[in-house]
């Protein structure tokens, strides 16, 4: 995650610690106080899900699946997950709502010391499940929703499914929980970015997340409805532009992208131009702490079978299961060449992401993109919409575009 109103607007957030090892000076609670190397785990607690989204990673279905890992395999987990100094799990699915074990699991995950966090689709977020999870120690939820009503209903298949999430988010912050936006961006919903902050934010919202279209599970099966490079940087510019004018009005909302890490390079960039280069020079030292694309390294993914894999949008790929080894053991296992290859990606990145002087604060970006673009893993990111002079410097030839 890259947080625009950190960056931009020196607003103090519990990730701070986490992301840019800047927490220790901060006003507010921190995740952790300096940024670790273990990764934040997303667990997929199960494959069933009441809606049936066109961008869903996970290949989520109305039927439940087989082969979920138990309420005591789960705790077994989450017994791993701590000893190996994981610092966050988030809930995930499918729609972790329907497990009726989930408060059980939130509240094991916060006893042994793993902050719990959820993704949900809000709209089986009852009054009584919000203040169960709350009770069970949920610290943050996070909903998501993709569009103005008639955009996020077509899109998550469900008539009233954007107003059955609003309901949720309310549910939610009454319990009293801190609760989030979670936006994937294509040129479907695109223009509904803004409207959809602006009327989140009159609900009490104060956060949110702006996805990028990772190509895994469905989402790779709508590809074709990806932005254009200079589509999405004029998105990104939006958002940033969105985040400045509530902070000039005192709004303290929190901003973050996911999902694509040009939008680091493009942050320097529109600090430089926006407020000169001090400015620049203090976003990219934050960045370059950050890291880059975290993939196989800072975050990884344990799926509702047990299977662990890089990321949570890598679901076809897996590294081994947890029934059969300790997560800790399966992470650290670096004879797996793929594994070991992306934690030292620098040595094999091909195309115009070898030499781009935001390599550092990148690191290439998707993986998974590139392979599902490209047929290579190291090859280019497709969704990377930085000019050929922002790549490499002033050198760089003029006149290039964002498509080059």
């Amino acid at each position: 995650m890259i947080s625009i109103s950190k960056l931009l607007c020196d607003l103090d957030a519990e990730g701070d610690g986490l992301r840019y090892d800047d927490g220790r000076d901060s006003d507010r609670e921190q995740i952790t106080e300096d940024r670790t190397t273990k990764p934040v785990v997303v667990w997929n607690v199960t494959r069933r899900c009441n809606l049936y989204c066109e961008h869903c990673y996970a290949g989520a279905d109305l039927d439940a699946a087989s082969g979920e890992l138990t309420t005591a395999e789960g705790k077994q987990l989450l017994d791993e997950l701590a000893d190996y100094g994981a610092p966050v799990v988030l809930f995930s699915g499918g729609e972790p709502l329907v497990r009726d074990d989930l408060a059980e699991l939130v509240a094991y995950a916060s006893d042994v010391g793993i902050r719990p966090v959820l993704s949900t689709n809000g709209t089986l977020a009852t009054p009584e499940r919000a203040a169960a999870l709350r009770d069970a120690g949920l610290k943050y939820a996070g909903v998501s929703v993709d569009g103005m009503p008639e955009r996020n209903d077509a899109f998550r298949g469900e008539e009233g499914a954007f107003d059955a999430a609003v309901r949720g988010i309310e549910n939610f912050l009454d319990a009293g929980l801190k609760t989030g936006l979670r936006y994937t961006i294509t040129e479907k919903n695109a223009a509904d970015m803004e409207p959809v902050v602006d009327l989140l934010s009159d609900v009490g919202l104060d956060r949110f997340c702006f996805y990028h279209l990772d190509y895994g599970g469905r989402g790779g099966e709508i590809a074709d409805a990806d932005l254009t490079p200079a589509e999405r940087r004029e998105a990104v510019e939006k958002l940033c532009e969105t985040t400045l004018q509530y902070h000039d009005e005192g709004e303290e909302i929190e901003t973050l992208l996911v999902g694509n890490y040009a939008d680091a390079a493009f942050l320097v960039e529109y600090a430089r131009d926006r407020f000169g280069p001090a400015k620049a020079d203090a976003v990219r030292s934050y960045l370059e702490v950050n890291g880059g694309d975290p993939t196989g390294e800072r975050v990884a993914d344990v799926d509702y079978q047990g299977n662990v894999h890089l990321t949570q949008f890598w679901q076809g790929y897996s590294l081994g299961n947890v029934r059969d080894r300790p997560f800790g053991a399966i992470w650290e296992d670096e004879s797996n060449p793929l594994l070991r290859a992306l934690r030292n990606r620098e040595e094999h990145l091909t195309g115009r992401c070898a030499d781009c002087q935001y390599q550092d604060v990148c690191r290439g970006g998707s993986r998974l993109r590139a392979l599902a673009a490209g047929g290579d893993v190291f090859g280019p990111d497709p969704q990377c919409y930085l000019t050929p002079e922002e790549r490499r410097g002033p050198a760089a030839d003029a006149g290039g575009s964002a498509a080059d």
